[in-house]
């Protein structure tokens, strides 16, 4: 069996870690794209915030259904043009703190059984509840790992 109380650990200490980056992040450079077509420390922030919904909503659909299918989550084409600027930064936040707190707690109830729950997914030859929140905890960290390639950033001007 896989390490599940590592991964809950993992997703559950991920705020602790991507926060504090966020906040170093000089406000100048915030909502700054690298390019047209590259998000900002601004947006990559609020689009982790809204992460954890849809994996509740995929885990719910996976528990209840005998055959599930699970289509690819992806960036609207609002959220590709700048809509995520608009998002209030600190409230975006606090609700990434919240939505985990619950999450976390959801992940620990969870049987063995439901660890090893399988979906077909849109985009994948094999999913299950296990994957799809490994899939959570590293998409978490691209973009964080994104968010400190942009805070790093010598060539700004």
């Amino acid at each position: 069996m896989r390490d599940t109380k590592t991964l809950i650990t993992a997703l559950e200490n991920s705020p602790g870690i991507i926060i504090p980056l966020i906040r170093e992040v000089p406000a100048e450079y915030l909502k700054r794209r690298p390019n047209p077509k590259k998000w900002s420390v601004h947006e990559h922030a609020c689009h982790l915030s809204m992460s954890d919904g849809p994996f509740l909503a995929r885990l719910d659909l996976m528990l209840a259904e005998p055959a599930p299918y699970i289509r690819s989550l992806l960036p609207s084409p609002e959220e590709e043009a700048g809509a995520l600027l608009s998002v209030d930064l600190d409230e975006s936040l606090a609700g990434y703190v919240q939505e985990r707190t619950g999450l976390v707690q959801r992940l620990k109830e969870l049987s063995v059984e439901d660890w090893q729950r399988t979906a077909e997914h849109e985009a994948y030859h094999h999913y299950s509840v296990w994957i799809m929140f490994r899939h959570l905890l590293t998409h978490e960290m691209l973009h964080a790992y994104r968010i400190e390639e942009l805070l790093l950033k010598k060539d700004w001007e």
